[in-house]
């Protein structure tokens, strides 16, 4: 198989793209959770459970607004610059933030409706009514951070949306607990959101226009709109849901019991998510490599690929696990009083992540080989799975029945992919494919394919 680049210049290309991966993935999720730790220890726990309970809320909905176009931009993009059609890839670009504007804007009027005629404390409906105004902000910033990103600036791509807005927010509220008389509660951590998310919109602008083609600066657009919502459809059920059963703990939470809890668990769950910074960083370049591989028919490189990449992200996430399990009391404790009421959940999460992280990228898997329908088929299963079981466990167990509810869903999930890719594919997932890829072979075959691996 001759690609016309050197096994060797391959090798150091995906080496330096995997460790930028992570660092960038990396910084970008510590400032996350600075800002995340500078609101619960200035707000007290029981604001930042309305805080976080409305913020997950606007999250799930900005990931419908988006319809998709978020992720089916990096899949139209780069096709129409390879194929020079500078009309179209004007047009899909306009297409995708004018749709996701008007979704974000109708949200803002239905939700304004909703809550005024169904929520009863000042408090909550003042921060719901803020945070209405983040939901086109959120989606637009989603959808030009994806141009960037198909434009090829990857960094560029999660500076405004990690750096800008988390920065501003810890700036504003460092600011404004400085003595200067300003009301702390979580209509104000709303409005500091809306306006760093604001400040985040208008540097991804500025971005897209500098990484995108001058061809394309004052070309006329042209619509293919048709195909790109057939596209779109599949993966807008697919981020959406996933973003929904990401936060179903902490929605139903503040939903059955109260905002109280639904932050601690809020809290509880984005530190497990560490767990997942090393799928996020080899899934940068795991996906076009197994488009590329499937289009190619190799299945034996596909299997060794699939097998390596889940042996790098099940270790270093199991790693991670294993010191935020340790040092879980601690952790929640440093956030303030009243946030180590998470620590059970903290702990039964933290298993689950590490679990998911040996079977691999297996979603990926699925959507670069044609099989979008199927996981977003298996995805809202498991989003129902999960919605039902928090909501009876919740009720028992509190804080812990939504991690284990959650937990779950999440390995019925990524056992549900398991199967599928197994007898469809007839790829084994993830580290149970070490038994049936002998080590001779596997380095074989990596000799055999320098570009892949």
């Amino acid at each position: 198989m001759d690609d016309g680049m050197p096994g060797s210049a391959t090798v150091s290309r995906v080496a330096r793209g995997g460790v930028t991966a992570f660092f960038v993935y990396g910084a970008g999720f510590g400032l996350t959770y600075c800002s995340q730790l500078v609101i619960a220890r200035i707000v007290g726990v029981d604001t930042y459970g309305v805080y976080a309970y409305v913020f997950a809320w606007m999250v799930v909905l900005a990931y419908f607004s988006t319809l998709g176009f978020d992720v089916g931009l990096l899949r139209f993009v780069p096709a129409y610059e390879a194929e020079r059609a500078w009309p179209l890839l004007q047009g899909v670009i306009q297409y995708a933030q004018r749709r996701a504007a008007f979704v974000g804007f109708s949200v803002i009027f239905i939700g304004i409706c909703a809550v005024n005629a169904w929520t009863s404390s000042p408090e909550l409906r003042s921060t719901f009514l803020a945070g209405f105004a983040l939901v086109p902000i959120l989606a637009l910033v989603r959808i030009r951070c994806s141009a960037v990103r198909a434009f090829g600036g990857v960094v560029s791509a999660l500076v405004p949306d990690r750096v800008v807005r988390e920065g501003t927010l810890i700036g504003l509220l460092a600011v404004a607990s400085l003595g200067m008389g300003w009301t702390l509660n979580a209509p104000f951590v709303m409005v500091a959101t809306l306006i760093s998310s604001t400040l985040g919109l208008v540097c991804a602008g500025l971005a897209m226009r500098r990484r995108r083609p001058r061809a394309i600066h004052d070309i006329l657009p042209a619509y293919d709109a048709a195909a790109w919502r057939r596209a779109a459809i599949p993966l807008l059920i697919l981020g959406a849901t996933e973003a929904l059963m990401n936060r179903t703990g902490v929605i139903l939470l503040g939903w059955i019991a109260d905002t109280k809890n639904a932050g601690i668990y809020s809290l509880a769950f984005n530190i497990a998510l560490v767990v997942t910074l090393p799928r996020i960083a080899v899934n940068t370049l795991f996906a076009p490599v197994i488009s590329d591989l499937y289009a190619r028919s190799d299945k034996e490189t596909m299997q060794v690929l699939i097998t390596r990449t889940a042996s790098w992200t099940f270790s270093a996430g199991l790693f991670i696990a294993a010191a935020l399990f340790l040092l879980a009391e601690p952790l929640l404790a440093w956030f303030g009083a009243g946030y180590e009421a998470g620590v059970p959940a903290l702990r039964v999460l933290l298993i689950s992540q590490a679990m998911a992280a040996s079977a691999g990228s297996q979603l990926y898997v699925m959507t670069m080989t044609g099989h979008e329908r199927s996981a977003a088929v298996l995805l809202v299963s498991c989003a129902m799975v999960n919605a039902a079981a928090s909501a009876v466990l919740i009720g028992t167990f509190g804080l812990a029945g939504a991690a284990i509810g959650t937990a779950v869903s999440l390995v019925v999930w990524n056992v549900a992919m398991a199967l599928f890719l197994w007898r469809r594919l007839n790829l084994l997932p993830g580290v149970l494919a070490i038994f049936r890829v002998p080590l001779q072979k596997e380095h074989s075959v990596i000799a055999g394919r320098e570009r892949f691996m």
